[in-house]
């Protein structure tokens, strides 16, 4: 079993910066993608960035390039998700997974197999 604890969120106004950690815990990882979505009220989750262990390779969704920058220090089994000039639009509960398999950086949700609980990051205008 894997435990995701994630960490970070909170209120802030626009034009700020949250920095979100999730940390993984339960089982030995080996090649392993975290990820890290969100879900507005009232909408599907969405993919926000994604991580390969090498740390090299990442990807993130559109909205997002250019602000949030993803990274992980793998003794710690820690994934952090650094978010800068945060927008109103930016506001949802964000939650970090865990891909045991990747072929890729998976955008789809179904693809992940473990979940954190979530953290609520509110930005306001």
């Amino acid at each position: 079993q894997v435990q995701l604890v994630e960490s970070g969120g909170g209120l802030v106004q626009a034009g700020g910066s949250l920095r979100l950690s999730c940390a993984a815990s339960g089982r030995s990882f080996t090649n392993y993608v975290m990820g890290w979505f969100r879900q507005a009220p009232g909408k599907e989750r969405e993919f926000v960035a994604g991580i390969r262990r090498s740390g090299v390779d990442t990807d993130y969704a559109d909205s997002v390039k250019g602000r949030f920058t993803i990274s992980r220090d793998n003794a710690k089994n820690t994934a952090y998700l650094q978010m800068n000039s945060l927008k109103p639009e930016d506001t949802a509960v964000y939650y970090c997974a865990v891909d045991l398999r990747p072929v890729v950086i998976a955008r789809s949700a179904r693809e992940y197999d473990y979940w954190g609980q979530g953290t609520q990051v509110t930005v306001s205008s």
